[in-house]
């Protein structure tokens, strides 16, 4: 007999685990169950349909071929049934049935399953801020609110626009209204709003998100973070005109909610399905719910993170499609595991590319990990090839085993690979000495001869050995903030301080070719922290110092490459 199995979800995960099933068991009688009209779209594109990068809706559902995954596809193609517009209401474990409605028509089903999978994703989250139900008030929840934010973009009747949420989606929403302005021949004045102290703060450290604050506001953003919104108000169309916060009213024509998600579980709350303390459902290394004949994945369980096995919620399409694919394995009589997430991430915000993954140094702390971390800039190819561009490096490391723990990388350059070579580092428990001694591919117009990962793992090698005393740029500030006697030695060369200073009495310039002749004038009693652009020379003031006897001396990491405060810049 025909094993028969259910699918309740169609967007991601569950399409990929129909398709995956197909392919293994060519006689199963499958049913994808979608409560939406629209199947298996690309949710990490709609940013760029809202954008106009993506022309047509249509292509965010197409196959590489040009074919749009209907229900027509599914059926013709993969031999599936599908079910649009159609809700699960209920599901009787000891019966093994799934009771539907098609929310057309009203009428109401039953299922028989022999393996059921839940891929119900996720829900947008709706804070309780008095005026959400406004209109032109979005989330970017489905493929119909991002048509909806588009059309309304296309009327000319918007030109401000306030994004709540400064996480990944809201930066990818911001990024796609600078580049929509190409798009619908205007440009919209943006307004971003994040209640916590720094940007994404589930990606980036407060020091690399700083960096990526800064350079949004040089992009003409109105970043406002530590931001409180107390309520929006409306015209007398109910449509909304002003953004309530503690400290002013900032009028709007459109605000797009993007708070975060949370699971969409009560589906199997009701079937009584255990949840973890994120509230996704909790599955084991099959993806296996407390009913081993009901499976799970996508937006709506949780993970177990890959460095110290505890769970995380974490919802990202390449998880959602890497459970797909194991889904569809176990549910036709696999035994595929599932080996956990390093929480590995890229987006784009106004032509800077951001990058993580593994812990950052706050998670990898609050995980016990006596930690070292270097922040260090490079330039993405060599610096004389044409396109060159700079990128930041965070690495994380562990102090006593020296594995490579975590790697975060912002700028406008070649990111993606970086992140990739260290996710695969990370996930077979390299060292920061394993990493340095990658045999990384090498032209100009990709790396420079020794890659910027490269770099970076050298730079964390020598703070690990003794070799190299530093502090953070967050550091430097803070002492500074703090009073402290301290003296920051700036060893650039003239022409370059006078583009660009440090705006504090406590600087004094000397070239690095000059330091040893006027070593004598620094006092010994203070400490000194060394600094260049990208603070190579700063590092190597350092050591010159110390070869001269001081010993309160460090560089700054980064240098002013990585500085995310105030400068002055011209004479």
């Amino acid at each position: 007999m025909a094993r028969k199995i259910v699918i309740i979800g169609g967007v991601a995960t569950g399409p990929k685990a129909a398709a995956r099933a197909r392919r293994l068991d060519p006689e199963a009688e499958i049913t994808l169950v979608e409560q939406g009209s629209f199947l298996s779209y690309a949710g990490c594109g709609m940013p760029y349909y809202i954008a106009g990068v993506v022309k047509e809706m249509e292509e965010l559902m197409c196959t590489p071929a040009g074919v749009v995954r209907d229900a027509a596809y599914f059926k013709g193609i993969k031999g599936i049934n599908v079910l649009t517009r159609t809700r699960a209401l209920s599901i009787d474990r000891q019966a093994k049935e799934v009771r539907v409605m098609n929310l057309e028509t009203g009428e109401v089903k039953t299922l028989p399953y022999d393996k059921l999978i839940l891929a119900t994703g996720s829900t947008p989250v709706r804070p309780p801020i008095p005026g959400l139900d406004l209109g032109r008030v979005y989330t970017l929840g489905n493929l119909e609110e991002a048509a909806a934010i588009r059309d309304a973009l296309a009327s000319g009747r918007v030109e401000k626009v306030v994004i709540i949420g400064g996480g990944l989606i809201g930066l990818e929403v911001a990024d796609a209204l600078k580049t929509a302005a190409q798009t619908y021949g205007r440009e919209f004045k943006i307004t971003l709003m994040e209640a916590l102290p720094q940007l994404v703060s589930a990606q980036l450290d407060a020091d690399m998100a700083a960096l990526l604050a800064k350079h949004l506001r040089t992009q003409g953003v109105d970043l406002r973070l530590s931001c409180k919104v107390l309520r929006l108000e409306g015209d007398e169309e109910g449509k909304v005109k002003a953004v309530i916060t503690e400290e002013d009213m900032v009028p709007t024509d459109m605000v797009i909610v993007a708070t975060g998600v949370r699971p969409n579980t009560a589906l199997a709350q009701v079937a009584g399905l255990r949840l973890g303390t994120s509230g996704g459902i909790i599955v084991n290394e099959y993806l296996e719910t407390d009913d081993p004949d009901i499976l799970a994945g996508g937006d709506c369980v949780e993970n177990i993170h890959v460095l110290n096995g505890k769970p995380i919620y974490l919802p990202l399409g390449s998880t959602a499609n890497r459970h797909g694919r194991v889904l569809g394995a176990n549910v036709t009589g696999g035994r595929e595991k599932f080996p956990g997430v390093l929480g590995t991430a890229i987006f784009k915000a106004f032509d800077y590319n951001v990058g993580r993954t593994g812990f950052s140094e706050k998670e990898a702390r609050a995980s016990g990990y006596k930690v070292e971390t270097i922040i260090c800039p490079n330039p993405d190819r060599a610096h004389y090839y044409p396109g060159s561009k700079p990128i930041i490096i965070k690495m994380v490391a562990d102090k006593a085993t020296r594995k490579l723990l975590g790697v975060q990388i912002v700028g406008p350059g070649e990111v993606a690979k970086r992140v990739d070579v260290a996710a695969t580092a990370i996930t077979l428990g390299a060292t920061i000495d394993q990493v340095a001694n990658l045999d990384l591919a090498y032209a100009p117009p990709y790396s420079t001869a020794l890659d910027p990962l490269t770099h970076a793992a050298n730079a964390l090698r020598n703070k690990l050995d003794g070799l190299a005393q530093s502090l953070n740029p967050l550091e430097v500030k803070e002492r500074l903030e703090r009073g402290e006697d301290l003296l920051l030695l700036d060893v650039r060369t003239p022409a370059e301080v006078e583009e660009i200073r440090l705006p504090y009495p406590q600087v004094r310039h000397i070239p690095l070719g000059k330091l040893r002749q006027e070593a004598a004038s620094l006092p010994r009693d203070r400490d000194i922290i060394a600094f260049c652009k990208i603070s190579l020379r700063g590092y190597e003031a350092e050591l010159i110092l110390k070869s001269l006897g001081f010993t309160r001396v460090f560089f700054m990491e980064g240098g002013l490459a990585a500085w995310p405060f105030e400068v002055v810049k011209g004479k």
